[in-house]
């Protein structure tokens, strides 16, 4: 009979210390995905704001870029673009269109309550023809529309036009 020894090989510290280190780093990054919040989710929004466009803190926006706000069902309000409250149309105040006849839409923000929705696009002869160079503010004053606005309550953002 004959005996087998066992060898056993001695620890190398040098590739036990970068296993370690590989496996440390990989625990970091899972970590830090698990935990980080882009776009939307990174934003507070009040419950009655769904989303914003553009994003607030948004860098490099075209100057031509439209605002646009998603309020919940039941509200409305209006678009204050750096401290100038601009006008609201309502989409449904229009009367008596022909069927398939194009609207002509004043160049104001636009509220559409089927999908209780702010939209301003700059052009031409709006109040905001376009965004200039740097930071805009953007402030959308809502409310519940049985309330009324004396109980309105605001949201405001920022964003850089490049």
């Amino acid at each position: 009979m004959s005996r087998r020894r066992l060898f056993r090989r001695p620890i190398d510290r040098g590739l036990l210390v970068a296993s370690f280190a590989i496996a440390l780093g990989m625990v970091v990054v899972v970590y830090g995905v698990s935990i980080s919040l882009t776009g939307d989710d990174a934003v507070d929004y009040p419950d009655a704001i769904e989303s914003v466009d553009p994003v607030p803190n948004s860098v490099q926006v075209l100057p031509q870029t439209n605002v646009f706000v998603d309020l919940a069902t039941g509200y409305t309000g209006v678009l204050v673009i750096n401290d100038i409250e601009l006008e609201t149309f309502r989409i449904g105040e229009v009367a008596d269109i022909e069927p398939g006849r194009q609207v002509d839409v004043p160049p104001v923000t636009i509220f559409e309550p089927g999908n209780a929705t702010l939209t301003y696009s700059p052009r031409a002869g709006a109040t905001v023809e376009r965004f200039g160079s740097g930071v805009q503010q953007v402030e959308v004053i809502f409310w519940r529309e049985d309330e009324g606005r004396q109980r309105a309550s605001s949201y405001t953002w920022t964003f850089n036009v490049v």
